[in-house]
């Protein structure tokens, strides 16, 4: 992967700027030593690494508009960093840029129940958002697998989703306001705790930039009632493409389940070995979740089970209690780490019509041999967002570049079939290099145009979404 020569005039300013940031921001705020810089030198796309000059953690917006002032002046890149969960390298610093991480930016700001909002600093993780509000009867719909641990602000960066999205939609269905950093460091109100903005839908445009417009710093988010009940269903299929031709029916039958989440056998047996979830000897399974009223589940469960049917289950196990619940769902939510016992690998996200599942099943599963490599294929089938797990050995030489083309044909293949090439994780540095395959010259061209405006000196996240061939004069 080709990364842009870092300026060697900013290196040779590096105490300078230093010096400059460590004026506006409080003492340890800005970290410079090159062991240090060390942590940020990648994200969870560890294939790629590059320490940045340094990294500022500063604690309010006002920090950093200061040190956006600094980085404008000085014509430094900017990295912005949520908790660096990003499987698509959003978060990979070139060398001469800073590092902005958001951690420090964890705090509640407000939370109205009778109008259902909650606002928050974007350094706040996605799960404790919930956890904030869960008292009160409320949470935060978009749950990625990284919930934990995944900032608000790399969800509004990449647009994230999750399991339970297929119901609730994505990070832009849940947000209603933000406030913003430019690069300049003016700081801008957008949206807010109000149904919807006059005008022109920047909040629309800023979600899912991948950090190109500005730092989100403050985040205005839709906050729902908790349904009455939940409950899952485990189907287990004797082959992906039977597993898909269920999604598409259940989806064609108008029937809208909270979930539908899909394993195949290597996914499975991994689980089975790291978290011992019980689950069936098959080729593929699905987890359908509904919820409501108990008469509500009850109608939904019996409508989807009756499609189920049709296609010939290994197995079809529904819950009748709290703790099966948990234990049909304890392998799904264990399943990267369970892959990542065994290899290393590399997750896509492309994202298909759901009505293309089977076909798309079926010729992962013979790129999967053509290339030699292995995948395990665990996703959200409800609304079609992929997650290939691509297996191959770091230290093998070749194995990683043979990884990235046998991605590169399968993020193809998704577009061809009339997806696109990122459903959550977002384009990174990844996907970068593919962007033709999707748009064509004119397309890109006026996406460069938006951030020509937004960002004019293009400091913001460089080397990221635009395949920089497209990029290198707007650079400079």
């Amino acid at each position: 992967m080709q990364m842009p020569k870092p300026s060697e005039q900013i290196l040779a300013r590096k105490s300078q700027i230093v010096a400059r940031l460590q004026a506006v921001l409080p003492k340890g705020a800005v970290i410079h030593d090159p062991i240090q810089t060390r942590v940020y030198e990648c994200d969870a796309l560890t294939a790629y690494k590059c320490p940045p000059l340094c990294a500022v953690l500063p604690a309010s917006t006002a920090e950093v508009s200061a040190v956006m002032k600094v980085c404008f002046e000085e014509g430094v890149p900017v990295v912005p960093r949520g908790a660096g969960t990003s499987l698509a390298g959003g978060a990979l610093p070139t060398a001469d840029s800073v590092i902005l991480g958001v951690a420090r930016l964890t705090d509640v700001i407000d939370a109205d129940y009778d109008n259902r909002f909650i606002q928050v600093q974007t350094g706040r993780t996605n799960l404790s958002v919930t956890g904030a509000v869960e008292e009160e009867g409320f949470f935060y719909a978009p749950d990625p697998s990284s919930q934990l641990a995944c900032a608000i602000a790399g969800n509004i960066a990449m647009n994230s989703g999750g399991a339970h999205c297929l119901k609730y939609g994505v990070t832009t269905n849940n947000l209603m306001g933000v406030t913003m950093v430019m690069a300049d460091g003016e700081v801008v109100e957008i949206g807010g705790a109000h149904l919807d903005a006059g005008g022109l839908d920047l909040l629309g445009l800023i979600c899912g930039s991948e950090g190109q417009l500005g730092i989100v710093t403050e985040a205005t988010l839709r906050i729902l009632a908790k349904p009455e009940g939940a409950r899952p269903v485990l189907v287990g299929f004797d082959s992906n493409e039977v597993a898909g031709a269920c999604v598409s029916d259940i989806i064609k039958a108008g029937i809208l389940p909270v979930a539908i989440e899909f394993m195949d056998r290597p996914v499975i047996r991994a689980t089975e070995d790291f978290a011992k979830a019980g689950y069936p000897d098959c080729e593929a399974l699905l987890i359908i979740e509904v919820e409501g009223s108990d008469a509500e589940i009850d109608d939904q469960l019996a409508r989807i089970i009756k499609i189920a049917k049709t296609h010939n289950p290994v197995e079809l196990r529904e819950s009748t209690s709290a703790a099966e619940s948990a234990a049909i769902w304890l392998g799904r939510k264990s399943a990267f780490g369970a892959m990542g016992q065994i290899n290393d690998y590399m997750c896509l996200d492309g994202t298909i019509p759901v009505s293309e599942l089977p076909f798309v099943l079926r010729r992962i599963g013979e790129m999967s041999a053509e290339y030699g490599l292995g995948v395990g294929n665990v996703f959200h089938a409800g609304d079609g967002n992929m997650h290939p797990l691509i297996l191959f050995d770091a230290n093998k030489p070749g194995d990683l570049e043979k990884c990235e083309a046998l991605g590169a044909d399968i993020l193809t293949l998704c577009v061809e079939v009339g997806g696109c090439l990122t459903g959550e994780h977002g384009v990174g540095v990844e996907k970068r290099d593919l962007m033709r395959r999707q748009y064509t010259d004119e397309d890109l061209e006026i996406q460069l145009a938006v951030k020509d405006v937004f960002d004019p000196k293009w400091i913001l996240n460089p080397a990221k979404v635009f395949p920089l061939s497209t990029t290198e004069t707007r650079r400079g």
